[in-house]
């Protein structure tokens, strides 16, 4: 066998190995569905990015930056009390009530970043 057949049978036989091994690897992001909602305090670090990247942007005037970053301590003073209530951990309930009010949160800064009113 000629050095040109022997390496041409193994390009051959180690091709098919090789894209097999990619394909069977695992993907690196998990799947939309089996994520976990995001946490409270995840949310609540989302909402200030948003906040903060609608400054920065100018889509947002001082005045209506104030009343969202007075919303937002009214939520996290609110979990807090929540919290000495039940010797630190919030209930279902607690949680529920927090998720409600994040989520209308969520809704002022959608509105007052797309209001067209500029810095």
């Amino acid at each position: 066998m000629t050095l040109k057949s022997l390496t041409l049978a193994a390009a051959l036989t180690l091709t098919p190995a090789a894209l097999l091994a990619q394909a069977t690897t695992a993907p690196t992001t998990p799947p939309a569905a089996s994520t976990k909602p995001a946490t409270i305090a995840q949310r609540k670090e989302n909402q200030q990015d948003r906040i903060a990247q609608g400054v920065k942007s100018g889509q947002l005037t001082p005045g209506e930056t104030s009343h969202l970053e007075h919303q937002e301590a009214g939520i996290n003073k609110e979990i807090k009390g929540m919290r000495a209530q039940d010797n630190g951990h919030l209930t279902a309930q607690d949680r529920k009530t927090i998720r409600q009010q994040q989520n209308q949160e969520s809704k002022r800064i959608y509105r007052d970043k797309h209001n067209n009113k500029k810095q």
